[in-house]
């Protein structure tokens, strides 16, 4: 049963066109000052999904993007801000590239910014997938095994330090602490200063591919799972195998427990009219996300067909209709985006979290339109229960 309402804003600027037949993403420059116009975009939301009764605005770790598609670098200076700003709302972190911090300044940052919004910053971690920000703070991502065993030992080491008074580690990558003379005595081990005040943290990680090893590793630390974007049109899969991942960990969950599912809306007065436009910002997604393997079914040919002005239909690229039958995309009214969700609470009885995003480029006109009929229209169908 939904009881938590999320969305999704990995920091776009508001774009001056959209869709196949507009500039190319990789044709895309703003100035400096349009880049920082996506705090002030931020706080907008915010504002709105606090006093509209939204649970979670989670927002996404980016670097180096002057096209203007993701532009968010620090989640957790974020949060501060929008927590002082916002009174209930809870700000997840979605999510925080392990590979490009060091552990334990990731842990300590958490640790401020979970003391400083008193529980209102959520945890999250992932992997990454841009190139040219994980490979440029000096971490492997071309190497996908490097990197996910990386990844596990930092995600090992912040654990170690947000559960235990002090702690030591010795792996592949970190000696921690390093034994050197302090003080008159040899460093044997290390005090997280402050560690968060609410424990056990509460940890999300993004489930992409669903492999048995990532599963496990979710489970054996108590992680939660996002299910969404390129992962939503196979989420039988991600969402059985966590379940199947709990149940060789001798945990009992319910199919959707711990999980949060990730769905793109776009209402208007009839489906037609919703159809029609969030066609063009469907569109804009694609040319981001396709190059990256986040489209599920593109091929080389359909990118290279996305990085060109038009011409989609004729070389097959995957459509907004396409999306739409599979699940992962819905555009329609209130009552059938109701419909709809109802649907998915009966088949995922365990699930009480779910994310409506407005796709990637929505302006931020739409985005505030789009989340306050949500609000008005679809939640109070769930909440009130």
């Amino acid at each position: 049963m939904f009881r938590e309402f999320a969305t999704v804003y990995p920091g776009h600027v508001d774009l001056p066109d959209h869709g196949q037949n507009a500039t190319p993403a990789n044709e895309r420059r703003f100035s400096n000052e349009q880049l920082a116009g996506v705090f002030a975009k931020t706080e907008a939301v915010a504002k709105l999904m606090d006093r509209s009764g939204w649970d979670t605005l989670w927002m996404a770790e980016h670097h180096f993007q002057y096209e203007g598609y993701e532009v968010i670098p620090n989640l957790l200076m974020a949060a501060v801000h929008l927590c002082h700003l916002t009174t209930k709302l809870k700000i997840g972190c979605g999510f925080n590239i392990a590979p490009m911090w060091h552990p334990l300044r990731l842990a300590e940052d958490y640790a401020v910014a979970d003391i400083l919004t008193k529980g209102r910053t959520v945890f999250g971690v992932g992997r990454g997938y841009h190139s040219r920000e994980v490979e440029t703070f000096g971490a492997p991502i071309l190497n996908q095994e490097a990197n996910r065993e990386l990844f596990e030992e930092q995600v090992e080491i912040i654990f170690k330090a947000f559960n235990n008074e002090s702690f030591s580690h010795k792996g592949k990558h970190y000696t921690l602490p390093p034994e050197v003379p302090y003080r008159g005595y040899t460093l044997k081990q290390l005090t997280l200063v402050p560690r968060p005040i609410h424990r056990p943290v509460e940890c999300w990680q993004p489930v992409v591919s669903a492999s048995a090893r990532g599963l496990d590793f979710m489970i054996k630390h108590g992680i939660k799972g996002a299910v969404g974007g390129g992962a939503a049109t196979m989420r039988e899969g991600p969402i059985k195998g966590y379940q199947e991942a709990a149940a060789r960990a001798g945990i009992d969950l319910k199919l959707g427990e711990n999980l949060m599912l990730g769905i793109f809306v776009h209402l208007a007065d009839s489906k037609e009219k919703a159809v029609k436009e969030l066609r063009p910002l469907y569109e804009e997604h694609v040319k981001m996300f396709a190059p990256l393997g986040f489209v599920p079914g593109a091929t080389p040919e359909h990118v290279a067909a996305i990085a060109r002005r038009g011409g989609w239909d004729e070389a097959g690229v995957p459509t907004l209709d396409h999306f739409m039958k599979l699940g992962s995309w819905f555009a329609g009214t209130p009552e059938e985006l109701v419909a709809y969700l109802k649907e998915l609470e009966a088949r995922y009885p365990g699930m009480e979290h779910i994310n409506l995003s407005t796709p990637m480029s929505a302006p931020e006109s739409v985005m505030l339109q789009q989340l306050g009929w949500v609000a008005e229209a679809v939640m109070p169908k769930f909440k009130q229960r």
